[in-house]
């Protein structure tokens, strides 16, 4: 993330009420951009096709595939960013810059070849589905996982302008392809999403490859055990699962829940208020990068270099308490910045969902949600302070509670009145939320102790 925090600082530096614009509206398109974009994106090819006259329930169709290719290449295709991203972070420290293009390399076939088995095994449950349909699907699958592969790249890039553009041409193209495909029926408006994703990948790629210097073509030195920590994997499973367990719980549940095509589901009491909810993360993310990888990162380097270079250890706690002043205060910044943001769009509930075609029936469901959402950009900062830290374990753990607590709580719901649908939700991120902050609290009070006495 190095890049990021540089070209932040360099915004931060101008002193102006420009330059913190620009350093939040980068803060936000990094830390929000691909997952905002693709929901924009894909509901805007929906809004737009159903203006156009094309058949609702082939638009339908296309939402809920697109859902899902979403879910599983996080899931699936997703387990090896935070693991690339430590490799590449250690390789920059190393100043060994040139190993980073060759292992990208090796991270994308590997993503891809792990996709290309996720999706030959789930093939055969689409029997009743084109050979097209199951093609591009399949094709959508491998772009994605890939394209969250290089999103990790392309954040630690110094110019958000390229950053930017890459978005913009990617999701741009995707909506007027998929429009201009949509005569063809749902895999026109598929054809299209695939084309225009491949797009940004090619395009990130193209970017990567002029940024980064290399000696050799592929390396897989990132699955080398002496170098990664295959707990990264883990999280990086167990996170997301969280993420989507709720969905899922609703999806597969014939309460909530109709077929649409194969074994795919989608449940309109839950979809609609939960994916708005999340465009009201872009304030408490922007704020989140902001503070973390300017302020933070600054207390913590601070803080290390002290241990590194033998002072004392008055010097050391000083260093301590001045970065969990800044944790502190990053936290208070982030909760002001989310509360204001998930109130205002609560009050103005009824004419958010109106403006995107939403039954005013939802409102309490999406208050529940927008809620939940922004606890849920906290629990991101309680994480990125651990990474820090080094706390893989501890990550790991809540991330297990996350998941299981959201399976649990939000099946339990199912067994309850509708207006308790979201608390599920709501309850694991909040309960994941404070126990984070427990332990936080307690790894930051003993942290000189824990960093000396692990030093091997």
């Amino acid at each position: 993330m190095a890049g990021i925090g540089f070209e932040l600082r360099k915004l931060l530096q101008k002193d102006s009420f420009f330059g913190l614009l620009q350093a939040y509206g980068y803060a936000g398109i990094i830390s929000s951009g691909p997952w905002i974009l693709s929901i924009l994106g894909v509901m805007a090819v929906g809004s737009l096709s159903l203006m156009l006259n094309t058949d609702a329930q082939q638009v339908g169709s296309f939402l809920i595939s697109i859902t899902y290719l979403t879910a599983f290449s996080l899931i699936t295709g997703g387990w090896l960013q935070l693991m690339l991203t430590r490799f590449i972070s250690d390789r920059l420290f190393e100043d060994k810059s040139e190993e980073i293009l060759p292992n990208l390399m090796g991270a994308l076939l590997v993503t891809t070849l792990t996709s290309l088995v996720t999706g030959v095994i789930v093939w055969p449950l689409f029997p009743d589905e084109s050979i097209l349909y199951r093609v591009i699907m399949l094709a959508s699958l491998l772009v994605l996982s890939d394209i969250w592969v290089l999103v990790i790249m392309m954040s630690g890039l110094r110019s958000y302008y390229r950053v930017l553009i890459a978005f913009v041409v990617g999701y741009g193209s995707t909506i007027l392809l998929s429009l201009a495909f949509r005569e063809y029926g749902l895999e026109g408006l598929l054809g299209g999403f695939l084309l225009g994703q491949s797009l940004m990948l090619f395009w990130m790629l193209g970017i990567l490859v002029n940024e980064f210097a290399a000696e050799r073509l592929l390396s897989f030195d990132f699955l080398n055990h002496k170098k990664v920590y295959y707990s990264l994997v883990a999280i990086s499973i167990t996170y997301n699962l969280g993420v989507w367990a709720d969905k899922f719980v609703f999806w597969y549940s014939s309460i909530t829940s109709v077929a649409v095509l194969g074994p795919l589901r989608s449940s309109m009491i839950y979809d609609p208020p939960i994916f708005l909810a999340y465009l009201s993360i872009i304030p408490g993310m922007a704020v989140f990068l902001l503070r973390m990888e300017v302020d933070f990162v600054e207390r913590c380097e601070a803080f290390y270099d002290a241990i590194r270079s033998g002072k004392t250890l008055k010097y050391i706690q000083q260093k301590k308490y001045a970065m969990i002043e800044t944790i502190r205060h990053s936290f208070y910044e982030i909760f002001k910045v989310q509360s204001l943001a998930v109130l205002i769009l609560i009050f103005t509930a009824e004419d958010v969902l109106n403006a995107f075609g939403i039954s005013e029936n939802f409102q309490r469901l999406f208050a529940v949600d927008l809620v939940a959402v922004g606890i849920q950009v906290v629990l991101l900062g309680i994480f990125n302070v651990l990474f820090y830290l080094d706390k893989r374990q501890i990550i790991l753990g809540l991330s297990i509670l996350f998941a299981v607590s959201n399976f649990v709580f939000t099946q339990l719901t199912l067994t309850m009145e509708p207006a308790f649908y979201g608390f599920g939700y709501a309850s694991a991120v909040l309960i994941t939320t404070l126990t984070g902050f427990l332990i936080l609290n307690k790894t930051l009070a003993q942290l000189e102790y824990q960093t000396f006495m692990l030093q091997k």
